[in-house]
Order: C-alpha cells, then structure tokens, then sequence
C-alpha cells in the first residue's frame, strides 16, 4: 500500500490532467506484467508487441520495466499543462538535468545504483535522448492510431470529474475515484505491493486518468510542488473495438456474444475474465454503474456470473458456464462476411 496523508491546502488544490506519456508508460507496464493482456487491451496488445519486437528504436525502453517499479520520477514527468501533447511531454524527458536524476535515484535508491541506471548517470543528455526517440517510435506505431479514441475517452472523464468535483468538492471526488484508490480523510491510499507512507504538506494533487493504468497504478512525489496519481479511466472498451494493428476495422464485424446476450452483457462477461467490482467494471466499459449492476443481475440470474464479498467489497466473476460463453463464443468475432 501507498498512503499519502493529504493536508486541507493540499486537498484543495486537486486538479485533473491528461498525460499522453504516462500512457504510453503504463501501456509498457501492462505488456510486461501480462503474457495475455486481459480484454479490452488483447488485439491493441498484439500489435504493441510486434513495434516493441520489430522496431530497434524502442531498445531504450526496456528500462521500464527492468526498474521493477522502482523508476526514479523524472523518466514520467509531471505533466506542466491539462492537456499536453506526447511532443511537448518528450522535451521534457529529453532536457532531464542530471542532477536531477541524481537526486531522485539517491532517495529511491541509496548506495550503488542499478545497472540500468548507470547510462543515464554517464550520459544523461544521450540515454534521455534515446530514450525519448524510441518512445516517440513507440507512441507513433501502437498509440497514435488509437489516440483520437481514447482523447476523446479522457476528455469526457476529466469533464465528468471536474463537475464532480466542483458541485461536491475533493472529498466525493476521491471517494469515488476507482477501486483500487481510497480515500479516507486525510489519507488516500493506492492499493499496490509497495509499501510507502509520506504527507503532503501544501502542495498540488494532480489526478491523472489513463487508459492504460490496468498496467500500473503510478504515484509521483518528487516534484516539490505536486503529488500526481493515476487511475484507471472508464472508456478502456475503446480498444476492443479495432483489430490489432489497424486504425479503424476493415469491414464490419459480428460479436457472437452480444448477438446471444446483447452488447453490454457481453462487455460485462469480458470484463470479468478477472474478479472485479461494480464500479472496475463500470471504469473498463465506460457504463454507469447503476448499468452495469442492472446487466450483474441477470447474468447473475442466469447463472454465468458469481459473487464474493472480500473485506468490505463485492467482486463479481465467472461460473464455469460464463467462462465457456466467453471463450468459446466470444473469444473471437467473426466478419460480416464469414
């Protein structure tokens, strides 16, 4: 667990920003910690692998994952503006100064540094470099085609949170922010393997959505004016929408699972391919969760889809039956033409 004791300055300070970099981070996450990455991300996770596979300019990008989340914050930079652009964000990375390098890997890690640390340590202005073209190369061939997607996506959750948070103020905001995030005043907690505890003493809290945060729930603390967390952002179905590779679909295609069950019941099985609650359901599907409840209780009814309360929450997952609607019928689409 992450818990970031949040004084009132602080608290009222909250604001909301799209990151394309951090995105484009979380995704490298998502690829590495699953061999299968779980519906909606699967086809989008197919063709990430082949740029990652083909392209010699992502080589620098290993270091994301070798840091095992131990990354010091300069590699994701605080996004300056609401709305920045992948461009903008990779200057920064570029013009990281060394001393701030340093800096933040001497607090997270003391003594010698790690070995995929030391070409950023003798090189900063050449290993930020590389790094920042083979994320660029990265972000052209697997994000970009789905980025006016998923901006839209993002738009639309920054304005329902920003209405959240001024007719209700910071404290619903982030009660109901996701379920992996929680909020009990003056602590909000990210429920990761980490263990970690500081406060935030008159400072900013920037929340930034992602599509991508299924791959990593980041937290960054570094920067002296700003605490930026991440969380998962409704809208992710997006991606399931176009077949790997491509920018749009080639032709129409069938769902056999929303023709047998209807569109939403059949987004509501995929989803469970892992436990999840009400409301992570809800954040993957981009759906109201009074929706999705209304679809939980008929395939409850029908027998495809369990419950189980853990502590004080209900996870919601599939019966053997709704395994086999899944991977069986829904596991590919067949074309309109088949």
């Amino acid at each position: 667990m992450i818990r970031i004791e949040l004084d009132e300055p602080t608290l009222a300070r909250t604001r909301i920003a799209t990151s394309p970099l951090w995105e484009t981070v979380t995704s490298l996450f998502l690829l590495h910690r699953n061999d299968t990455a779980p519906w909606p991300y699967t086809g989008w996770a197919q063709a990430a692998r082949r740029v990652l596979a083909e392209d010699p300019r992502t080589a620098p990008l290993r270091v994301y994952p070798a840091s095992r989340g131990l990354l010091p914050d300069c590699f994701t930079p605080i996004p300056a503006t609401p709305a920045p652009t992948i461009d903008e964000e990779l200057a920064v990375l570029r013009a990281t100064p060394a001393a701030t390098l340093r800096a933040q890997l001497g607090t997270l890690l003391p003594g010698a540094p790690p070995e995929w640390a030391r070409p950023y340590l003798d090189d900063p202005a050449g290993a930020f470099g590389r790094l920042a073209d083979g994320l660029a190369a990265y972000w052209q061939a697997a994000i970009a085609p789905w980025w006016p997607a998923m901006r839209a996506a993002l738009d639309e959750e920054v304005l329902h949170r920003a209405r959240a948070l001024a007719a209700a103020g910071p404290d619903a905001l982030l009660a109901d922010l996701h379920e992996r995030v929680r909020w009990e005043r003056p602590v909000l907690t990210l429920v990761k393997q980490l263990e970690h505890s500081f406060r935030a003493t008159d400072q900013r809290l920037l929340l930034i959505p992602l599509i991508f945060s299924r791959g990593a729930l980041c937290c960054s603390t570094d920067h002296p004016e700003i605490v930026a967390v991440s969380y998962q952002a409704r809208g992710a179905v997006l991606l399931a929408d176009r077949p790997a590779g491509d920018a749009a679909p080639a032709e129409p295609a069938v769902d056999r699972l929303a023709v047998l069950v209807g569109r939403g019941r059949a987004g509501v099985l995929r989803a469970l391919t892992r436990p999840a609650t009400t409301a992570g359901v809800a954040a993957t599907l981009g759906l109201a969760p009074s929706t999705v409840s209304e679809h939980l209780a008929a395939l409850l009814a029908a027998g495809v889809v369990h419950r189980r309360r853990v502590g004080r929450r209900v996870l919601y997952g599939l019966e053997p039956a709704g395994l086999a609607l899944v991977t069986l019928i829904g596991a590919d689409r067949a074309t309109a033409s088949a």
